[in-house]
């Protein structure tokens, strides 16, 4: 038996309850088509990631149109009301669409492309790092966020809309390194920028307690931060 798509994107999107995702990863390990299967998955996100975004036409003209259309109707009794209620069902499917297109435009990123961002540290002791006084990401240089936006294929990317993150933090040894940087979204999924850093925050105190090796806690929040989140907050969901 193989698994099937649906539960495959809930695995690749950390979606899946963490008792289910055991057996998935278990299947995973044995099942080789089901692994291709996977990869195919990822490699199709990845290019439509990747695909650049068409420009629509303004919407003001045609809406205008049917405003009249609209206006004129009102005036005029109309001889037959399944034409008016189709007119009105056109301008609400126009409206969502277009509130679709714009929602469709911001690729929401939980977890950063392997290939594109698979972490990169700087060598330091577990000492050094929890004897650093700062303990937050440093600033990322303008041009770098750009270099990041245009691997991803965001052409126009809304500062409100991500953090340009490291993916292993500087506070646990991370690197200035654009293969340590991805595109987090803020606020478009529950596995957000700011959930994880309340995980790196946590990692870094259980570093800096002797609970937990630098190596080890690098390794868990490079391989699957939402699923390191649920390890050590011991939840299936952000606190």
């Amino acid at each position: 038996m193989h698994i099937s798509d649906q539960n495959l994107l809930q695995f690749l999107d950390g979606e899946i309850p963490a008792s289910e995702r055991a057996l998935v990863a278990a299947h995973l390990a044995e099942c080789w088509t089901c692994r291709v299967r996977k990869q195919e998955i990822e490699d199709a996100i990845s290019d439509f990631v990747r695909l650049p975004k068409p420009q629509l036409p303004p919407a003001e003209g045609p809406r205008a149109q049917l405003k009249a259309q609209l206006a004129q109707l009102g005036r005029a009794r109309p001889r037959n009301w399944q034409l008016a209620a189709g007119i009105c069902a056109l301008l609400i499917a126009g409206l969502t669409i277009g509130q679709f297109w714009r929602q469709s435009t911001r690729v929401v990123f939980a977890v950063p492309d392997p290939k594109l961002t698979p972490g990169a540290t700087v060598l330091l002791s577990s000492g050094e790092v929890c004897s650093a006084s700062n303990t937050k990401n440093k600033a990322v240089p303008v041009a770098l966020r750009q270099k990041v936006f245009e691997a991803y294929g965001i052409t126009h990317a809304e500062p409100r809309s991500y953090e340009v993150d490291y993916l292993i933090t500087p506070a646990l040894g991370g690197a200035d390194d654009i293969h340590n940087l991805w595109p987090q979204s803020y606020s478009d999924t529950v596995w957000n920028a700011q959930v994880k850093d309340d995980l790196e925050d946590h990692l870094r105190a259980l570093v800096c307690e002797g609970k937990l090796d630098l190596a080890t806690a690098q390794h868990e929040i490079a391989g699957n931060w939402i699923e390191a989140y649920k390890k050590y907050f011991h939840t299936d969901r952000p606190q």
